[in-house]
Parts: structure tokens; C-alpha cells; sequence
């Protein structure tokens, strides 16, 4: 079956160009958003992926109207491959049951690990050249070495309680505890 996918983002905007595509596709079935491409959970793409079968394609007017991003887009595909679904983008020309659209696709992959790598170069580095100037970076400590001798101290004292240490302290007992045990 061949089962077609719309996706708008706002409801002002009007679906009719790519419901008309998707019928001259062929398309037998056609399920459609009105959201954002931002939005991870679309009731229509969920349906779209519970409905596929082995053998289906899955059709969509342009490739931005499946994935809001590159990774995203190849996540999803990758997902239609593992139950042996067809994908057809008619803008892009794009059929990955041909195997040019399957090499084009695969390209398309390519460069996606290939932005996630230079990404991770990037902020590796950028992590890196903040250590060498004396910024460490993450959640800063919430007792200071006073803070400690404090607790250590009250701890010792039997008079309070753990929670009305912990009162004082501004602190958990699961963060008290942690500082003691260092």
C-alpha cells in the first residue's frame, strides 16, 4: 500500500498542495499534522509508523516535512527499513526502493555522522581550551570545605537531628551525606 504523510505547521496553513501531490503519488491512505516539524510527538507520523506494513512506501511531498532534522529524518527512515518500508520524497525525486534513491540516502546519512563528529570536535575543544583557563564547568559545589567542617561537626554533637542539620545546612540528606563520606 502506498500511504502518504502531510505535515503543515501552523493550523493557518493549508494542506491542499500537498494532499494533491500525495494523491497523484497514489497514495491510498494519507495521514497529516497541523505542528510544528520542531515537535518530536506528532499524532500523524506515530499513526503513519504504526501502520506500515512490509512492502508499504511511505510517500511525503518534500523530505522537511517528515524530519526536523537531518538525524531526525534518517532516524525515522531507518525505522520504515527495519520493517522493510519504502520511502518516496517527490520533491527530491527521492525512492529508496530503487537503488539510487538507497544511495542517495545512504549519502545523506554519511553527512549527518559526519555534522554529529565535526559537532563533537567542536565542543570537545571548546571544553578543552575553558580547562586550560581555569574553568571547569558543570553544577558547582553546593557545601565548601567550611561547610563540611560544619556538618562534621554538628554531626558529632548528637544534640540535632540529621534533618534539622540538614536545615541548616540548606542541603539534602542525600547531598549531607554524600560530603560526609568524601
Amino acid at each position: 500500500m502506498i500511504i502518504g504523510y502531510a505535515r503543515v505547521s501552523t493550523e493557518d496553513q493549508n494542506l491542499d498542495l500537498q494532499l494533491d501531490a500525495l494523491k497523484e503519488a497514489g497514495c491510498k491512505k494519507i495521514l497529516q499534522d497541523k505542528i510544528s516539524g520542531v515537535k518530536e510527538d506528532r499524532d500523524g507520523l506515530l499513526q503513519v509508523l504504526d501502520i506500515v506494513r512490509p512492502g508499504d512506501t511511505l510517500v511525503v511531498w518534500k523530505l522537511d516535512r517528515l524530519g526536523r532534522s537531518l538525524q531526525h529524518l534518517i532516524s525515522v527512515i531507518d525505522e520504515l527499513k527495519g520493517k522493510d518500508v519504502y520511502f518516496r520524497s517527490i520533491k527530491e525525486s527521492l525512492d529508496t526502493s530503487s537503488s539510487t534513491g538507497k544511495l542517495i540516502f545512504h549519502i545523506f546519512g554519511a553527512l549527518a555522522e559526519f555534522e554529529r563528529d565535526i559537532i563533537r570536535e567542536r565542543t570537545m575543544a571548546g571544553l578543552a581550551a575553558a580547562r586550560a583557563r581555569g574553568r571547569i564547568g558543570g553544577r558547582p559545589k553546593i557545601m565548601d570545605a567550611g561547610k563540611v567542617k560544619l556538618a562534621r561537626t554538628l554531626m558529632a554533637d548528637n544534640s540535632r537531628c540529621v534533618g534539622e542539620i540538614c536545615e541548616i545546612l540548606g542541603v539534602s540528606k542525600a547531598t549531607l551525606y554524600r560530603y560526609l563520606k568524601d
